[in-house]
């Protein structure tokens, strides 16, 4: 079985999201995502509009994602790839080079993101809409 894993807060879940899910699982049989925890996302100054719980439950409901795990400190993934046994780490392409590091456990691969979507778009677009 092939494993692959993928990092995200994945907030107001969108079909860039469950796009880059889909490409992410077609990269193996497993796909496991460590998802940023409320303690992480504020460490990183982010403020997820749900929580992780429902963030969390929305991932479990897709069909594209196997395990849905807590991403609750930057420097776990490592410790992710060997405990999982992980064949692939797949991650947005704005994180291109960021993550060679993980190439001496696993093959790592940058998939592009969906144009025209984003998290932040969204949040931008909602605050114009209520001005």
């Amino acid at each position: 079985m092939r494993r692959v894993i993928t990092y995200g807060t994945y907030d107001l879940l969108h079909w860039g999201h469950v796009r880059l899910l889909k490409r992410a699982k077609a990269l193996g049989d497993y796909l496991i995502v460590a998802l940023s925890t409320d303690e992480i996302n504020e460490f990183k100054g982010k403020k997820a509009y749900h929580n992780y719980e429902e963030r969390k439950m929305m991932l479990e409901a897709l069909r594209y994602v196997d395990l849905v795990i807590p991403e609750a400190d930057w420097e776990q993934k490592r410790d992710d790839i060997v405990k999982y046994q992980v064949d692939v780490f797949a991650i947005g392409d704005d994180w291109e080079g960021k993550f060679d590091y993980l190439k001496e456990l696993c093959e790592v691969v940058y998939l592009p993101r969906t144009e025209g979507v984003s998290t932040t778009k969204i949040k931008e677009d909602l605050e114009k809409a209520m001005k």
